[in-house]
């Protein structure tokens, strides 16, 4: 079995340490990988209107 680089090893202690910065990076990741590489017109019209309301909904919690 090959033995895991420090690189990994210290990538999964940060990752252990920072779930939720972590998972919200990898949510983030996928979300511009969909857009990028995979969304039709209708899925990034549809968006478009999500973001909106997303960005009303956070500038009223300011």
């Amino acid at each position: 079995m090959a033995e895991k680089s420090k690189q990994t090893i210290a990538n999964q202690k940060w990752e252990a340490k920072n779930k939720e910065y972590a998972n919200y990076l990898k949510l983030r990741t996928s979300a511009r990988s969909f857009i990028r590489n995979k969304a039709t017109l209708e899925d990034i019209e549809e968006l478009k209107q999500l973001v909106k309301e997303r960005e009303e909904f956070l500038k009223k919690g300011e």
